[in-house]
């Protein structure tokens, strides 16, 4: 077992703490607020107390699972950790500021991971002095329930790295899958042209939201329609991640639908903030 840093308490930060606690792993969570970590915390306790209400642990794993989480504003408290998974917003300069700062804490032995859902893993290393020690962990959310992680290798991420990261996520009882580093790797690469198709074809009438999430469902066999999908993952990280796929391939088939950058402007951002292409109750919208 070894000690992970997580940096980002929210959705994904606090579901990878979890997963890695569970596992037996000792792991440091941190963010910049207190808030965003009594947030993230208060997760991670609701989430294993409905697995101990479903009889897939014991309160005795609830408990041992929380002892071995430790928490702090800032990132000075990760120094020694041997593995820190970054799951901070899909922002390159956020994302490659944190990496900045943690080659200044960290040794140099210790694995740089990142969360991101589209962002170049060989962009994100060259801001370390660890490319080889460097590579991405793309959970899927939520964490504690999806089995898929997305280790993508950059381009001088070393097999060892890879192998190590592999058997890792494998421990975690998640199915770990390599991929290559292009934008939005395998998984948002596929999924995010056919939610950005459903946005057009609801702004140019072809369906109503109703038709076009039950034509998916019914008839794709998808456990859920692709507008509600994009609720759930919020609008703004999907638009952001569209943004990166336009950018980062030239192909004009990923540009955002012109419906998608008016609901992020309106800030209609799905689940979280409680309207999206569906309405939700007020307590779902909290970040």
């Amino acid at each position: 077992m070894i000690t992970v840093g997580v940096v980002g308490a929210g959705t994904m930060g606090s579901g990878i703490t979890q997963v890695f606690a569970q596992a037996g792993h000792r792991v440091r969570l941190s963010d910049v607020r207190q808030e965003f970590i009594d947030r993230g915390i208060d997760t991670i306790r609701k989430s294993l107390a409905r697995f101990v209400q479903k009889q897939a642990i014991t309160e005795e794993d609830q408990r041992s699972t929380l002892d071995r989480i430790s928490c702090s504003v800032g990132i000075a408290e990760l120094g020694d950790c041997e593995l820190v998974v970054e799951a901070v917003i899909e922002d390159l300069a956020t994302k490659s500021g944190v990496f900045v700062e943690l080659e200044r804490l960290c040794s140099p032995s210790a694995i740089f991971a990142s969360n991101t859902s589209s962002i170049s893993i060989t962009k994100l290393a060259a801001t370390t002095r660890r490319s080889d020690k460097f590579i991405g962990m793309h959970f899927m959310n939520p964490v504690p329930l999806m089995k898929l992680v997305e280790v993508i290798r950059g381009l001088e991420t070393s097999d060892h790295t890879c192998r190590k990261i592999l058997e890792l996520a494998a421990g975690l009882g998640k199915t770990p899958v390599e991929v290559n580093d292009y934008p939005g790797f395998v998984s948002n690469r596929i999924l995010m042209p056919m939610i950005n198709e459903a946005i057009y074809a609801l702004m140019e009438g072809v369906g109503t939201r109703e038709a076009i999430d039950t034509v998916m469902k019914l008839g794709m066999n998808h456990p859920m329609g692709p507008l509600t999908l994009a609720d759930f993952i919020g609008l703004d990280v999907c638009l952001d991640i569209l943004r990166v796929l336009h950018e980062g391939l030239g192909d004009p088939k990923y540009r955002p639908c012109p419906l998608l950058i008016k609901m992020v402007d309106a800030r209609l951002l799905g689940r979280k903030s409680g309207r999206g292409f569906y309405e939700y109750q007020k307590t779902e919208g909290k970040k």
